[in-house]
């Protein structure tokens, strides 16, 4: 974390203004309209705002405490992450070249292998797995891929690396991954 935690303690902090915001709305609403709810409603409605007004505030009281940080919800989150790229990628280099973010070292990797390939020094079933892991990486880190490598992508690849691509779109920006950490903070509490 470049920012030190500066940014993700902000994004935090607006987080639990917002829904501290929210369930007091939620109140206010809830008095303002007491006269078209029934009795048993509006009682039931009352009483489960309110315990999600308690169940913040432990959460809050945790959060001061020490019992519980954002860094130790993404740092699950990222665990999670590299558990799927383990299962993914099965060579070590692509593994490497991805972690650090190389897109021209893959496609470099990607044409020694289709020269590999042609004067037999490599085999066609590790030319495709390895193949796959590349052009799958490539896509993840954002880069075009060609309508043939596409299409290779889509006739070669596993269950596997389309759950990986799953995982890694759903989390996808730090924005979502801070918004997944609070919902799964809200989660925890239930």
């Amino acid at each position: 974390m470049a920012s030190r935690g500066k940014t993700e303690t902000s994004k935090l902090k607006q987080n639990l203004e917002e829904q501290l915001d929210r369930l007091m709305q939620q109140l206010q609403d809830l008095e303002e309209c007491r006269e078209e709810l029934d009795a048993d409603e509006y009682e039931e409605t009352k009483k489960e705002t309110l315990e999600q007004l308690s169940e913040f505030n432990d959460s809050l009281k945790k959060i001061m405490s020490g019992n519980m940080t954002l860094v130790d919800e993404l740092s699950g989150m990222q665990l999670a992450i590299q558990a799927a790229i383990s299962q993914a990628f099965k060579t070590p280099e692509v593994i490497r070249l991805f972690a650090k973010k190389q897109p021209g070292q893959l496609r470099t990797r990607l044409a020694e292998m289709d020269r590999d390939l042609m004067v037999g020094k490599l085999e066609r079933d590790l030319y495709t797995q390895q193949k796959v892991e590349i052009l799958t990486a490539l896509r993840k880190l954002g880069e075009k891929l060609t309508e043939d490598d596409e299409a290779f992508l889509s006739a070669n690849a596993g269950a596997v690396l389309s759950q990986f691509e799953k995982v890694s779109t759903d989390l996808g920006s730090g924005d979502k991954v801070l918004a997944l950490a609070g919902f799964e903070v809200e989660k925890a509490k239930k």
